[in-house]
């Protein structure tokens, strides 16, 4: 039986990074990170630290092998878009719908791999994770699914903090928010907004 106190999902070029692992430096922590070159420099900034579990996966809402879609590294230059190491996508048409005249990003900007995917609740078994005092996700929609697949009553989240933005399509938020925030609800959170893009559940 373990207890985390950290579970990431998504994205870590965020400045937040840090500040997270600093919050739970007695505490275990899960990174989950699909993106290669994002792995050689998670892996650098944790190298001394022995509470860090690197899994070089993605999460869905179900076990399997799908193609995933990332910004090349020798695009990120180019684009002038540092967040653009983090819109690693199922889906290559939500990185191309970014395109606009601030970001130029086209089909050769793109690099297409097989990733191993797991479900939360094979997480949960492969770590035999009881209780997580936050889980934190960036994965540019994918977190309806993701959400929608937990098993509440499986493991004890105290906090979850994720991307709304993208719920219903890109910058979009509509139909599949609204039924996250009811099984969110239901199973005991509160839920507000952190910011514009980001919502808070706290287990009540």
């Amino acid at each position: 039986m373990s207890n985390f106190g950290f579970i990431s999902i998504g994205s870590h070029t965020g400045y937040w990074l840090k500040k997270e692992l600093d919050n739970f430096s007695n505490d275990k922590i899960i990174l989950i990170e699909p993106v290669k070159y994002n792995l050689v420099e998670l892996r650098e900034r944790t190298k001394n630290l022995n509470n860090i579990i690197i899994e070089e996966i993605a999460i869905s809402d179900k076990d399997e092998t799908v193609s995933f879609y990332y910004i090349k590294r020798s695009s990120i230059k180019k684009l002038k878009k540092h967040w653009a190491s983090g819109i690693g996508s199922f889906d290559i048409k939500h990185i191309l719908n970014h395109k606009n005249k601030r970001f130029q990003v086209t089909n050769e900007d793109i690099e297409k791999t097989e990733i191993r995917c797991l479900s939360f609740s094979s997480l949960v078994k492969k770590y035999d994770i009881k209780k997580v005092k936050k889980l934190m996700m960036d994965v540019e929609g994918a977190e309806y699914k993701i959400l929608k697949s937990i098993n509440y009553k499986e493991v004890d989240i105290n906090q979850i903090i994720f991307e709304k933005k993208h719920f219903d399509g890109l910058f979009n938020e509509g139909k599949k928010l609204d039924e996250i925030k009811d099984v969110l609800t239901t199973n005991g959170y509160n839920i507000n907004d952190l910011d514009d893009e980001n919502i808070i559940a706290i287990k009540k």
